[in-house]
């Protein structure tokens, strides 16, 4: 009797369990490369020493044996497991077996189509191909192995988490629903790595693959998953202020096979850690706060000013934001010296092209601390990121000509508090350390000179003697609340302290304006000119008050989150020395209550209320409160209508659980006047 197989049983909870893949919303064998699985087969008859079954595992369109995408592994009762692709084979009972098969620790990522070959060509196709092959962090032989237990289960296998948002001085935490095992995601995954143009030897290299798929999840060279939208008109689709995480965003996309509309550097990293995390790649999302774009690759930040105080955007393309988002990676990278494993930095921002693409990273962070910035990919522009100096430039026009003199230098105000979630806590961790060494040691030093021997840049020349102190003089300080109520009036204190013995004559000039969080100005709110005397270590004050009608009736008209930025500018008549300070200024909201229990059991429902108070003196407009629990319900939108001052509202949700273990639920209220009031609440959901 010719031999044929009957049956294939995949084990498909089994081996997820062993392969940590039993979250993914999916009917199909998802393993991890490098480690063993096990098929259940059944034949016709049983085995005999002259029979000859074969697995085969094919993937791509074209598949072949030389570069991997086909490959053909013997099945008998004598074979051994190797590191290559390879059997074990048991007999189980009467005609069924035991196959454990082994897959290399390098093998091509993707979607695999199993077949079992007997005699002379027969095949038998399981219908519950393909199995998809990941990455596996739990292999010591896989480039992305990450040794710790919990490191893994929190770059890996986490599906909430925190972007932190925000400025330096005023740091938020943005609940963020990565979902990267909900529905579809892994197939968008997928079809993004076979629309990527990668060769099969690239597929299997994270170093590679993650570098692609940073310029994948932007649009702008290859219509991928994201269209960035700065302009603050999102009325085509979508505000980056209302996204809650990424599933969402890769589900519209793989349904449409058309750029969502719109990002901004969080949901674009947001983004990027779903699809590193579902393949398998170790991720997580990073804030660099007070974050420079440097594009003359000088290691200064030219911001100009005019004689009002304000900032004049046409003058330079050069940029601080706020803050800026981007991702780590963890990869071994045998592609460079040693030394340089471990986190690595990505982003797909679209904020400058490299190679051609708009894509960034992987960079060693361990590279971008040493200054060692001829290295692969894209250290340069990462170090600037939070190394560069920021140079502040008058431009005053004298006699019809434009007058431009130094207002001041700043050594060490880049790259500021550079954030990540905590391992297995829900607040924030600085790793500032990991990518600076301690402002003025001789090793920063060292690796400021090293990055500037690559760069087109004289910084370094500041380092070639310590820095004195400079001489008495006067110092300006902006004092009052960093935070506004929107309605509220803003009112600060202006102070100009005389440091010297001598009485001092001071020009002053304060410049108020509404900007975005790449420092984009949306108006002018207010400026003064003044000129005070100042007795010998006295202090003059100037009072700086901005109405409400001022700000709002430009918030109300872009859709993103902005912040009001102070900038003070002083020079002195007598010896013609300038300085300058500044102040951010951001808008806080009051909160969203969440009510559910802290305990719930799959399939048994439960009521989740959202209730919110407006206390602010201005009614809320056109409101929405969008709502979204992971493994509980998809993303739910709920219209609120207009919230005058006082006013309440409640909405209430059933939810029915489908997935074990700690879920959150995330709430998040905009208006025409606010663009994003962010809650949670965590649930424990059991058998």
């Amino acid at each position: 009797m010719t031999l044929k197989a009957t049956k294939v049983d995949l084990l498909k909870s089994k081996n997820a369990r062993e392969h940590h893949t039993s979250e993914f919303d999916i009917p199909n064998l998802i393993v991890r490369r490098g480690q063993m699985f096990t098929l259940k087969i059944d034949f016709n008859r049983s085995l005999t020493e002259n029979d000859r079954a074969m697995l085969q595992f094919t993937t791509g369109s074209q598949p072949v044996p030389k570069n991997g995408t086909m490959n053909l592994v013997d099945m008998n009762l004598t074979s051994n497991l190797t590191k290559q692709w390879s059997t074990n084979m048991q007999l189980s009972s009467t005609n069924e077996y035991l196959v454990t098969v082994n897959s290399p620790a390098n093998a091509i990522v993707g979607k695999y189509a199993l077949s079992v070959i007997t005699g002379k060509g027969i095949v038998y196709m399981p219908e519950d191909s393909p199995i998809y092959i990941l990455c596996n962090p739990w292999c010591e032989d896989d480039e992305v192995y990450m040794p710790n237990e919990d490191e893994r289960k929190e770059y890996v296998l986490k599906d909430t988490g925190y972007i932190y948002v925000g400025s330096a001085s005023r740091i938020s935490a943005r609940p963020w629903n990565f979902g990267q095992h909900e529905i579809d995601v892994l197939d968008c995954c997928m079809h993004l790595l076979d629309r990527s143009g990668l060769k099969s030897a690239a597929r299997r290299d994270p170093v590679i693959l993650s570098r692609k798929l940073s310029a994948l999840v932007n649009s702008n060279d290859d219509q991928g998953v994201l269209s960035g939208n700065w302009s603050g008109n999102y009325s085509a689709g979508t505000s980056p202020t209302t996204w809650t995480g990424s599933s969402t965003i890769l589900q519209k996309y793989y349904k449409t096979k058309r750029p969502v509309l719109f990002g901004q550097c969080w949901v674009f990293s947001g983004v990027l850690t779903t699809v590193l995390r579902c393949l398998g790649i170790p991720a997580r999302s990073v804030t660099n706060f007070a974050s420079a774009h440097d594009t003359e690759e000088n290691l200064n930040v030219d911001i100009y000013l005019n004689d009002k105080g304000e900032k004049l955007d046409d003058w330079t393309s050069d940029s601080v934001w706020n803050f800026h988002v981007w991702n780590e990676v963890w990869m071994k990278r045998p592609d460079l010296p040693s030394g340089y494993d471990g986190w690595q930095a990505l982003d797909s921002t679209p904020q400058e092209p490299s190679q051609g693409v708009f894509q960034c990273g992987p960079c060693s962070v361990t590279a971008i601390k040493n200054g060692d910035v001829y290295l692969p990919y894209d250290a340069k522009f990462l170090f600037a990121e939070v190394n560069a100096d920021r140079v502040h430039w008058m431009v005053r026009d004298k006699d019809g000509q434009e007058d431009i003199s130094l207002i001041k230098e700043e050594k060490s105000c880049i790259g500021k508090c550079i954030s990540t979630k905590a391992l297995n806590k829900n607040m924030k961790q600085d790793i500032t350390s990991q990518y600076k060494h301690k402002e003025g040691s001789p090793e920063e030093r060292k690796a400021v000179q090293t990055a500037c021997s690559y760069l087109k840049s004289d910084a370094c020349l500041v380092f070639a003697a310590p820095p004195t102190a400079p001489p008495a003089g006067i110092k300006l300080q902006i004092t009052g609340n960093n935070e506004l109520l929107p309605g509220n009036p803003m009112s600060l204190n202006i102070s100009i302290e005389n440091e010297s013995d001598d009485a001092k004559t001071v020009n002053v000039i304060v410049g108020c304006q509404l900007q975005t969080y790449t420092g984009k100005v949306i108006a002018n709110l207010a400026s003064i000119t003044q000129t005070v005397e100042v007795a010998g270590k006295q202090a003059a004050t100037i009072p700086l008050n901005v109405a409400p009608d001022l700000y709002m009736k430009s918030v109300i008209l872009v859709d993103d989150e902005l912040i009001i930025m102070v900038n003070v500018i002083s020079e002195t008549k007598e010896t013609k020395e300038k300085n300058r300070e500044s102040m951010v200024i951001s808008f806080t909201y009051p909160a969203i209550t969440v009510e559910m229990p802290e305990t719930g059991k799959i399939n048994e429902d439960f009521t989740c209320t959202f209730t919110f108070k407006n206390t602010l003196h201005i009614p809320l407009e056109k409101c929405e409160l969008h709502v979204e629990g992971l493994g509980i319900f998809k993303l739910e939108k709920f219209d609120q209508g207009d919230i005058r001052p006082g006013g309440i509202f409640r909405s209430k949700i059933i939810c029915a659980p489908k997935k074990t273990g700690e879920k959150k639920i995330v709430a998040e209220l905009i208006s025409k006047q606010i663009k994003g009031i962010l809650a949670e609440k965590m649930i424990t959901i059991t058998d």
